[in-house]
């Protein structure tokens, strides 16, 4: 298996986190593990609204994402 090469810039363009100064902006990996290592989901699988919130919970993921499918 070849190791794979992280695209930090295009990284960067797609990411959704609006947090200023985030040294793992286009570093997925890292902000997976630092978000998990915490109990929590990164920023760029919330809607933007949920996003700008800063709650990075597994709580508020949930009520968000149930909120939308309509099932509460």
């Amino acid at each position: 298996m070849t190791g794979r090469i992280c695209n930090v810039e295009k990284n960067k363009e797609n990411c959704g986190c609006s947090y200023p100064g985030c040294p793992r902006k286009g570093y997925c990996c890292d902000c997976l593990q630092y978000h998990w290592k915490h109990r929590e989901l990164p920023g760029c699988i919330f809607p933007p609204e949920a996003e700008r919130t800063y709650d990075r919970s597994l709580e508020h993921f949930l009520e968000v994402w149930n909120k939308k499918m309509g099932k509460k």
